[in-house]
Order: C-alpha cells, then structure tokens, then sequence
C-alpha cells in the first residue's frame, strides 16, 4: 500500500507526526484529499477539521486546525497551522464555553456587523464549533 508521511505543526510544537494513506483538508478554495505521489502543492487552509487515514492502525484521526498552509512534495504532507488540537486533547467543555462566549459577543454586537470586535467573536465561534465538531471523533 503507498503511504506518506503527515506532520502538523503550530506554535506550540509538533501535534501530529504519522504515516498515512490519505488526508482531507478544507483550502480557502474548498475541500481537497491528498493521496501517495501528490503532485507538489501548496495551499492555505481554513478553520475545519482535518482528517487523516493512518496505515499502522485501520482508523481515522482527526485534528481541528485554524487556518494555516498544506504544503505536499515528495510524500510528505506538511502542515504549518495557526493552532491545531487533536480530537483525543480537545477540552470540550472549554470548548462550549467559547461557543457560549462568543455567541454572546456576536449577540450583543449584532447591529454592527462591520466592527472588528463582531468580527473577532465570528471566528471565535468558528473555532470553537471546529473544536466541538472534531472532539466527537475521538478514539477510546
């Protein structure tokens, strides 16, 4: 079976460091899915899940990233993120409660939608329901 190599890094260190057989990602364009012998590519990515189908164990892993760039050559697919969270470390109730507190941010500055603080607590939510929506992935 082809395999590449899948590394996510982000300020705090190396998140994620495994062989894979595929990995899905949501570009600024839209989703994409790397295989073995990709063509070199280099993309920013959006605030989503990324997925990534390991070869030593028959399952998925999942890991919230925000934003960042995928970087694909020679079976090695790189990715340098703004902050990336794997499912099995993701805090969920600190996770509702951005959610919470950034819905609340949005609901009190709903009539000025063009302020940066409106803004600010948009991509808040964002990551938080990233966050939530990656933590139900877990493995036991």
């Amino acid at each position: 079976m082809a395999e590449m190599s899948v590394q996510i890094v982000a300020p705090s260190g190396v998140i994620y460091d495994h062989r894979a057989s595929m990995v899905s990602a949501r570009a600024i364009d839209g989703d994409i899915s790397i295989l073995p012998n990709h063509t070199p590519i280099i993309l920013p990515l959006t605030i989503h899940a990324v997925r990534i189908k390991r070869i030593s164990i028959d399952a998925e892993d999942w890991v919230a990233v925000n934003g960042g760039v995928l970087e694909v050559r020679n079976n090695v697919c790189s990715i340098v993120a703004d902050s990336a969270e794997r499912a099995r470390d993701i805090d969920i109730e600190r996770a509702f409660e951005e959610k919470h507190r950034a819905e609340e941010s949005m609901k009190r500055l709903s009539g000025i939608k063009a302020n940066l603080e409106y803004k600010r607590a948009s991509i808040s939510l964002h990551k938080a329901l990233n966050r939530i929506n990656v933590s139900k992935n877990k493995r036991v």
